[in-house]
């Protein structure tokens, strides 16, 4: 039986799709004169005028310093209690232990649940709850990050090779032994990468624990951002970029040591490196925040944490939001603009990352892929992967304080500041993609005298796009659970109410606003994994 016009040609369809959506979610903006402040140019150009003479004073660089090292003491002690969570509830998720199906799926659900809120609602319930502890922030990045490294341990133990397992269970080996002697050696290379690379989310992260009253850089930004310091908010952002920038380095060396046959000094040189911080980190918390861990559990928190809660679910309420139908339609009101808002945002990041993503690709740039190499490639090369860095060591939150001073709240101020974080993250991901092209098409068409955008359309582009629209979609979902930060800040959405709600003590509006922003989330985690589905077969 022949196949269906959609299946011959469902990638088109999907294609267009998407084109179309992006279009929709235009209509959300009313593009007029009115989308800026009326000195918005004016301080674009301050900003950008500051960009070049950051304030390298003495007093400026130490608090620099001492607001980068909170930050890191943040990340370490958040990813130590994310790696001990992801241990043990990823093993439990995998199913390798046992072959329940329904158990595997509530350990499954619990990871979601996790990871589907967003680190900074997090601090802010835990603050609401326990007050201006450093365990607020620490807490807020271990549950998310324990919630997705779980699901990514959960996903490379499962899929492990049988055979392996099989030899060793004919030995006898017991559950344990099959998992460190069979599963884990595997796996933890794959395992060993991904955690890196969350330890530098993590340290973006860390860094926007101010917005909720938390130290770091993020902090000393958000005053220099308010007190107008240009010079002072770039200095804090160039420590935040070097940080960001020196773990993505250790990240790469370690996995390029990890998989050499013999052992280099460098992986015994990171295990004591990784001692060093969480030593430090932990020392800072205790002995120079004095953060009290048995403080959380005081009798004065407990009762804020039972009053926040008991609220929250409208203990003692006549009529809560969550059961009153006015409240329903504001919220999925902008619940639909917060969607439109991450469309838009994938959409731009989108745009640009094809329009820069050759000239970043180094086989691009040294002539390997077109047969063609002329002096200025290196040059673009070096600018574009430049601004890949700088675009994505700068967090989401960070960019919408920065263009909420230019452009008036709305949805495209959240979506520009999403847009321009994640640009670079696809960039990177994206030309490593053509990086690790087959040359041999591309060269056959470069040497038939094709041009770069014949050779972009006709040889690039069918063999990469199913990679691109599988990061371009996994960047969606990731944008849309970071959606309600930048609302933070007036940039619109769902979490511009969220913000207002805290502040007001509605306690229920929070609940609905959290129920339909996890609804948003795992319909965009649908969506995603359908349209990977069918971008891939």
């Amino acid at each position: 039986m022949g196949k269906s016009i959609f299946q011959l040609h469902k990638k088109s369809f999907l294609t267009l799709v998407l084109a179309g959506v992006f279009v929709w979610s235009l209509f959300a903006v009313n593009w007029n004169g009115d989308l800026l402040h009326s000195g918005g140019f004016v301080t674009l150009g301050q900003m950008l005028g500051a960009l070049f003479t950051p304030d390298l004073s003495s007093e400026i660089l130490l608090i620099a310093l001492e607001s980068t090292w909170i930050t890191v003491s943040y990340a370490v002690a958040g990813m130590m209690l994310a790696i001990i969570i992801a241990f043990f509830l990823g093993i439990l998720a995998s199913g390798i232990f046992f072959q329940n199906r329904f158990l595997k799926a509530i350990f499954r659900g619990i990871l979601g649940f996790l990871r589907a809120i967003h680190e900074l609602v997090w601090a802010w319930l835990f603050v609401a709850s326990f007050g201006l502890s450093p365990y607020a922030a620490v807490f807020a990045l271990a549950l998310p990050f324990g919630g997705i490294l779980g699901r990514i341990f959960a996903d490379m133990l499962a899929d492990v090779p049988k055979e392996p397992i099989q030899a060793l269970k004919s030995t006898g080996a017991s559950r344990w032994q099959l998992f460190f002697y069979g599963y884990f050696p595997i796996v933890r290379t794959g395992i060993l990468s991904y955690t890196m690379y969350r330890f530098e989310c993590g340290i973006r992260s860390s860094a926007i624990m101010s917005f909720v009253g938390l130290g770091g850089l993020g902090y000393q930004i958000q005053l220099s951002l308010d007190d107008l310091h240009y010079h002072e908010v770039w200095t804090f952002i160039f420590f935040l970029i070097a940080v960001v920038v020196l773990i993505d380095g250790w990240s790469s060396h370690l996995r390029n040591k990890m998989n050499h046959t013999t052992k280099h000094w460098f992986i015994p040189f990171s295990s004591l490196l990784t001692l060093v911080l969480l030593v430090g980190a932990w020392s800072y918390i205790y002995i120079v925040d004095r953060a009290s861990f048995l403080e959380l559990f005081s009798d004065k928190n407990l009762t804020y944490a039972k009053k926040f809660f008991s609220g929250m679910f409208g203990v003692g309420e006549e009529n809560p939001a969550f059961f009153n139908w006015e409240s329903w339609k504001t919220a999925l009101s902008l619940t639909y603009d917060t969607l439109r808002m991450s469309v838009i945002a994938i959409g731009f990041a989108t745009i640009v990352m094809f329009l820069t993503v050759l000239p970043a690709a180094r086989n691009v740039a040294n002539g390997k892929l077109t047969l063609t190499s002329r002096w200025y490639q290196w040059i673009s090369f070096g600018i574009i992967r430049l601004s890949y860095i700088f675009s994505r060591a700068i967090p989401e939150l960070v960019w919408a304080m920065a263009i909420i001073f230019i452009l008036k709240p709305g949805i495209l101020p959240g979506a520009l500041a999403l847009a321009l974080h994640n640009f670079g993250i696809l960039g990177k991901l994206c030309a490593e993609v053509v990086e690790d092209l087959d040359n041999r098409p591309i060269r056959h068409l470069a040497s038939a005298g094709a041009s770069k955008a014949q050779i972009l359309i006709y040889g690039v582009l069918p063999s990469v796009l199913p990679q691109f629209l599988t990061y371009i979609l996994y960047r969606w979902e990731v944008i849309m659970r970071t959606t309600i930060i930048v609302g933070f800040v007036g940039a619109g959405g769902l979490g511009q109410q969220f913000k207002l709600s805290m502040s007001f003590f509605h306690y229920t509006d929070i609940t609905l606003l959290l129920l339909c922003y996890l609804i948003l989330v795992w319909i965009s985690d649908y969506i995603s994994e359908w349209a990977r589905k069918t971008a891939r077969y």
